[in-house]
């Protein structure tokens, strides 16, 4: 329970419910105690020398024992839950905050699926097993001892007993945790597969629908679904020998006292009462072991997932500020790249960029240009501080981006991700997701600068139109729009556009072009794009192959002296479609 305990401060907060729900338990138990004294008192004083009045004190005591005892059990109940909400919210809390202080290099170790597991079933797990430590781990070893000692006072010769079978049924308990541990690490595994596959259906649909491959996606979700269900089979099925075991020993036990019991009984040195009270006192001591017998294969189950939750909590965020990092950021956007090497953390093979070494001036526009896996977002990653660079360094003003806080650099760099990503919300939300405090004419200005204001106003809401899930009322070229609207609404130093237009017509694109340059002026701009128009009048232009610059100029420079650029521009445009002078 290692793991687990490393999660006991999240109780902390409601240590006082989790004080109080104990203390109620205890009243349940003794009160529980107390019953077969009671049966055994009727039996033995009230029946036997036909007292009815003894028999109705005695009972209307039993049930007013009884009131008091399941009050406290009630009221155990409702503390013990009250405790596990608390513990489970502030879990929950504190891991979606973890997750968003992660650097993308930790998101790509933690997948989503498993993310979306930890945050849910995982912390359920641990909720389940708090609950029952409340009520179940506190309860069992009163009931285990407070009856052993009852049968003890109640029926000495009896007590060899329970002494010879609770050994029996602890080595079972034994086995079976030993056995069950594992298992259940490797269903929760399981668990993380079978979300992933529906995360990446769900958010795949379209291409699973325009593709035909709805079947093809039921048997990936039925491999997935048959793993988990296999494995939890085996771990119930390894789990479910506990009861029968129990039940069994149990049994046996009963049977053991009313022989052993009966023969006392007849030669007169055991009362009738003394042996249903121990037979009652047996059964409570068996049943409090089976009790805790489930409470340890649930804790069994819950320290996989506090092993997996705390993996979450104590993961280091691969990009981090330096202890005196910059708040201010620097006055001029000139951006520096001095031999960048980069890889990504755990992938085989050569670096995705190789010794990268160019500048940009304020108010250039440096375009990217090159094939699919030349490494292009990648440079544009590096300047955000995404991820860091292997090796090599990049400068703002020369300043090292490390040295800068974090939030101050990515405060002051505007970027439009080639995946569009929107929110649910309003299409004015949406755009003011990086300043909240905008004005409504500084959104209108950045929507018209991304060419987005007149389809906005045509909507039934205007800016007021709420975005469906991940922006699927809205076509690609719109949504590409309110994202560049989104990063200049922040006003940044820099600007990063990487390959967000390339669903855009090529006159709302020259319209877009047209308000960067004016908005970006003395700022720095950074375009990918896989259309060789939407970079012609950059101001330099970087060819990418394999990771490495194989050139870099204007249009007209490297049409004189990049083979690999011209075959991009012959490519697409043709030999007669611009003047190369």
């Amino acid at each position: 329970m290692k793991e687990g305990l490393k999660l006991a401060r999240f109780i902390k907060p409601y240590w006082r419910w989790a004080a109080i729900a104990p203390v109620l338990m205890l009243l349940e138990v003794a009160m529980d105690l107390m019953q077969p004294r009671m049966v055994a008192r009727i039996v033995d004083v009230g029946i036997a020398q036909l007292d009815l009045q003894i028999v109705l004190q005695t009972g209307l005591l039993m049930v007013v024992l009884a009131i008091v005892g399941a009050s406290g059990g009630m009221s155990n109940g409702v503390f013990a839950e009250m405790t596990v909400q608390g513990f489970g919210a502030d879990l929950r809390e504190a891991l979606f905050r973890k997750v968003q202080s992660l650097s993308f290099e930790n998101l790509d170790e933690l997948e989503t699926g498993q993310l979306i597991t930890r945050l849910t079933n995982d912390v359920t797990q641990m909720q389940e097993a708090i609950l029952l430590m409340l009520r179940i781990l506190v309860r069992s070893p009163l009931l285990l001892i407070g009856s052993l000692v009852m049968a003890i006072v109640t029926s000495p010769q009896l007590t060899f007993l329970p002494l010879v079978l609770m050994p029996i049924e602890l080595a079972a308990v034994i086995w079976v945790v030993r056995k069950a541990t594992p298992l259940f690490t490797l269903v929760q595994e399981r668990l993380d597969g079978l979300n992933e596959v529906m995360q990446e259906n769900l958010a795949g649909v379209r291409v699973v629908k325009a593709f035909v491959r709805g079947m093809h996606e039921v048997a990936r979700f039925g491999v997935a679904n048959d793993n988990l269900t296999n494995q939890n089979v085996l771990a119930g099925r390894t789990v479910a020998v506990m009861p029968a075991f129990m039940m069994l020993t149990m049994n046996f036990g009963i049977i053991a006292v009313l022989w052993f019991g009966g023969v006392q009984v007849t030669v007169g040195t055991m009362q009738l009462g003394q042996v249903i009270a121990f037979t009652n006192y047996l059964m409570m001591t068996l049943w409090s072991l089976m009790m805790v017998s489930q409470l340890v294969i649930q804790l069994a189950r819950a320290e996989a997932s506090a092993r997996r939750i705390n993996e979450v909590l104590e993961s280091t965020p691969k990009v981090q500020n330096r202890t005196s990092a910059a708040t201010k950021f620097p006055t001029q956007s000139r951006v520096v790249f001095e031999n960048v090497t980069f890889k990504y953390q755990g992938m085989d093979g050569d670096p995705v960029l190789k010794g990268v070494s160019f500048q940009a001036e304020p108010g250039q526009t440096v375009a990217l240009l090159g094939t699919t896996g030349a490494g292009k977002s990648s440079l544009v990653h590096l300047i955000p501080r995404f991820y860091d660079a292997t090796s090599g360094k990049i400068t703002i003003d020369g300043q090292d981006v490390r040295d800068l806080d974090l939030a101050t650099l990515r405060r002051n760099v505007g970027v439009a991700l080639q995946e569009t990503v929107l929110f649910r919300g309003s299409i004015r939300d949406n755009i003011r997701y990086g300043r909240p405090e905008a004005s409504e004419a500084e959104v209108e200005a950045a929507a018209r600068a991304a060419q987005a204001h007149d389809f906005i106003l045509s909507l039934p809401d205007g800016y007021d139109t709420l975005v469906g899930q991940r922006g699927v009322n809205l076509s690609g070229g719109q949504k590409q729009r309110i994202a560049i609207a989104r990063a200049l609404l922040v006003r940044p130093s820099i600007l990063i556009l990487d390959d967000s237009t390339s669903a855009v017509d090529v006159e709302t694109e020259i319209k877009i072009q047209a308000a960067l340059e004016e908005i970006m002026n003395n700022r720095t701009s950074f375009v990918i794009a896989q259309r060789i128009s939407t970079v012609l009048n950059a101001d330099k232009i970087l060819v990418l192959d394999d990771g490495q610059i194989a050139a870099q100029g204007t249009h007209r420079e490297l049409m004189n002296s990049s083979p690999i650029y011209r075959e991009i521009y012959d490519s697409q445009l043709g030999t007669g479609g611009l003047s190369n002078g």
